[in-house]
């Protein structure tokens, strides 16, 4: 059975269900830091907390946030990566959370990553061609001139020609590498991709070509993805929705241009008015939002259970330091955690 056949009768098998490609639920990730003292508990941080995202089939979700925030973490917990303390994880008809110490390698086949760092990615001992070919072999048993014919169909579907194929990592430009990383991540044909900063390493002029790229891909096959990134701009112009991670908890989540365009959480708010602009009248705009955000002396460290954002917020009211705020649905599309949302819009105001 060809490749395309395999990925349509495995899709044609999970679609049946009529679920999200995409579901967690309470994802909950700590790491264990050393003994300050051979008789005192280790200490535990909590990088991920009570995380819920969904992806239908052929979406983009932009997962950003500030470096630390844990978004590489949700993603890698997702990829079976690591293993998290809690939550359920269901992806592309599988129960990623129930996974014992080996992975289904129908799971890799159905799901697939496209890291930061091309170079660090790749083989540095094999030639493009066979980075390529590997998952042709290992879930389709592809041999001889079929799968290089495959490979060459891949690399042009990247942009690539067939003579890169007989190149190593190191004589690519930044840009072609990472095209590589995407051809590698197609041949399995999957149904969803976690991208993990895939354009944050590589130069301006590249990256608009790549996010292009990514966009076409997603046209052609159907392939959803979680596009995780810093970047508003990128994720906005990539994204179907959008939802914002600050210490570990999702604070907003909704539309890309309702959460670009008007924010509701006050963290939105302050990348917004921190991501660069070339209009000079939204820059200075911007940085009148800026002094207006950072006016605020900081105040206490929350509690456990509160709003993680509270120190930094110019809103912050003393319910914010103990209580986590409930969801709140937002006019417009998409829900906000936060404590000013309070009273849900009137079904005027929804409108």
């Amino acid at each position: 059975m060809s490749p395309t056949n395999t990925a349509k009768a495995a899709a044609e098998s999970t679609t049946e269900d009529a679920g999200p490609l995409l579901r967690v639920r309470n994802l909950t990730v700590s790491f264990t830091g050393r003994r300050s003292a051979p008789w005192r508990r280790p200490f535990s941080n909590v990088a991920v907390d009570s995380v819920g995202l969904d992806i239908a089939p052929g979406e983009t979700l932009g997962l950003v946030g500030e470096s630390g925030s844990g978004k590489s973490t949700t993603a890698r917990a997702i990829l079976r990566l690591l293993r998290p303390d809690a939550g359920t994880i269901e992806a592309a008809g599988f129960r990623v959370d129930a996974f014992g110490r080996r992975v289904p390698a129908a799971y890799r086949r159905a799901v697939q990553a496209v890291f930061q760092d091309p170079l660090g990615s790749l083989d540095p001992t094999k030639v493009i061609g066979d980075i390529v070919a590997e998952p042709l072999a290992v879930h389709f048993g592809l041999r001889g001139p079929e799968r290089a014919k495959r490979v060459a169909d891949l690399l042009d579907q990247v942009g690539l020609a067939a003579h890169h194929a007989r190149r190593y990592p190191y004589e690519l430009s930044g840009g072609q590498r990472q095209r590589v990383s995407i051809a590698r991540a197609l041949a399995p044909e999957p149904r969803l991709i976690v991208l993990d900063e895939p354009v944050s390493a590589l130069d301006v002029s590249v990256q608009s070509q790549v996010v292009n790229l990514l966009e076409d891909v997603r046209e052609r096959t159907g392939v959803g993805y979680l596009f995780v990134a810093h970047d508003l701009a990128v994720v906005r112009h990539t994204s179907d929705r959008i939802a914002v991670m600050y210490r570990g908890r999702v604070v907003e989540e909704g539309p890309a241009d309702r959460i670009c365009e008007l924010p509701a959480h006050p963290y939105t708010d302050a990348l917004l008015a921190a991501a660069p602009d070339p209009d000079p009248a939204r820059q200075r705009l911007q940085r009148r939002r800026r002094r207006e955000l950072t006016a605020v002396a900081p105040g206490p460290a929350p509690a456990p259970g509160g709003c993680p954002f509270a120190s930094r917020c110019p809103h912050r009211m003393p319910v914010c330091t103990d209580t986590f705020p409930d969801w709140t649905d937002v006019t417009g599309g998409g829900r906000v955690a936060c404590h000013l949302h309070d009273d849900p819009p009137t079904p005027e105001e929804s409108r």
